[in-house]
């Protein structure tokens, strides 16, 4: 009995010895006793809830495809920053239409009660979407005080600024650095002068000029050098007076002969042939100039990085007072006065200039610098452009009546087919011009 006894209380020490060890071991593992609730179960630990991110969609229309990697590269970075510091969960639906259809596509959604919340529009047609009301106002916004006043002006009515302006231009035609110094070629100032180029260069078997007609914008930019360098030099009235009805293309149908000349000497199947063609073409030496601008350099440049391309102004008489570089602001983004996500939007438009991620965006598009925040090396081509500036040799982009640039640019395709004549051509344009002031009032 008395053995039982003893043997029995050995075993209780040692049972006691082991939960001490087992104890001391958790202790020395750092694992701290499971709370317990009021009923003394054990009680689940709980994390605090993290508020749910709000979701917000931005309809975004920017008529240049040939960006998209770029505005796709950039909106996720805002996307990310919008989630983290507002706890906003951005979606983005762009839209990218050709920059043939992107106006109408836009003036269609417009008059069907669809604007997107942001859309882009050239500087020159701003007027026309602010009498309308379909802009909000920006001018309070961070980023327009950072505004260069020379860009701001071009996007600024009635006191107000309107838009947000991506791409600020110095540009004329682009031409071949190589081509041009192989045959000691310099960008010619006449209208005989570029002659000479041409024969040289046919002289040679080089393409003078390539031609990208597929996309009616493309040529249109004959007209838009063309019309510039008389009208600013020879007939500064001309625009008021044709808003009057007091004047004629048939002033100024000396665009005609660089038209005709660049027509006459440039490649072969110009209507199988798109911008991103064209700009291909151009990268690979097809030909010697392009009337195209720098808004093509980064296309250009993927196709041939070590390609060296310059700007000159077009010569379009043998007057060199109208060899001119064009000024002007194109690409714009508005705000829609109709947009349910106006603060995202805005968050959105003031990234464009954000001091830490803008100028790597700008440099990447080759645009020229806008704001005081960006701070990165111009490219050779605006130096280039800009020292015609400096000389006095450059013009404010003119501003043509809403659809005449568009109906220049259909008539150009059909003058260079031989659908239309000469006399056609003006006629046409005076009945358009005519019309456009008739539907302004």
């Amino acid at each position: 009995m008395k053995k039982a006894l003893y043997l029995g209380l050995v075993g209780l020490l040692l049972l006691l010895s082991l939960a001490a060890c087992s104890s001391n071991n958790n202790k020395g593992n750092g694992a701290e006793p499971a709370p317990t609730n009021a009923e003394g179960t054990t009680a689940e630990k709980t994390e605090e809830p993290t508020a749910k991110a709000q979701k917000v969609e931005l309809k975004i229309q920017i008529g240049s495809p040939r960006f998209k990697d770029q505005f796709e590269k950039y909106f996720e970075q805002f996307k990310a920053k919008e989630l983290a510091e507002k706890n906003i969960e951005v979606t983005i639906d762009l839209e990218m239409p050709n920059p043939d259809q992107a106006k109408q596509v836009l003036q269609a959604r417009l008059a069907s009660d669809d604007a997107p919340d942001i859309f882009d529009v050239h500087a020159n047609d701003l007027s026309t979407y602010y009498k309308a009301g379909y802009l909000e106002d920006l001018t309070t916004q961070p980023a327009i005080a950072t505004l260069y006043d020379s860009v701001k002006s071009t996007v600024t009515l009635d006191g107000q600024v309107v838009a947000l302006p991506l791409e600020s231009l110095s540009w004329g035609y682009l031409y071949n650095k190589k081509i041009f110094s192989d045959l000691g070629i310099t960008p010619p100032q006449t209208l005989d002068e570029m002659k000479a180029v041409v024969e040289k260069l046919n002289a040679n078997n080089i393409k003078p000029f390539l031609l990208a007609f597929q996309e009616s914008w493309v040529p249109q930019l004959m007209t838009a050098l063309s019309l510039g360098g008389i009208i600013s030099s020879e007939h500064s009235d001309w625009i008021e007076k044709m808003n009057k009805g007091e004047a004629s293309y048939a002033d100024l149908q000396d665009i005609f002969n660089i038209i005709d000349l660049i027509m006459a000497n440039g490649t072969d199947k110009p209507f199988e042939v798109g911008n991103e063609a064209g700009s291909t073409d151009f990268a690979n030496g097809k030909a010697a100039m392009w009337i195209q601008g720098p808004w093509n350099a980064e296309t250009i440049l993927k196709v041939n990085p070590e390609m060296e391309f310059g700007v000159a102004p077009l010569p379009v008489s043998n007057n060199a007072a109208g060899t001119m570089i064009n000024l002007s602001t194109s690409t714009t983004l508005a705000l829609s006065k109709t947009s349910k996500n106006k603060e995202v939007a805005l968050d959105l438009l003031n990234y464009f200039y954000d001091e830490k991620d803008s100028s790597a965006l700008f440099q990447e598009l080759k645009f020229n610098p806008v704001s005081t925040v960006h701070q990165y090396e111009v490219f050779p081509w605006v130096n280039e452009a800009s020292e015609y500036v400096a000389q006095g040799k450059a013009y404010q982009d003119l501003k043509l009546p809403n659809g005449v640039t568009d109906e220049q640019a259909k008539l150009l395709q059909s003058y260079y087919a031989k659908e239309v004549t000469k006399e056609q051509f003006i006629a046409s344009m005076d009945k358009a011009w005519a019309t456009a002031i008739k539907a302004a009032q």
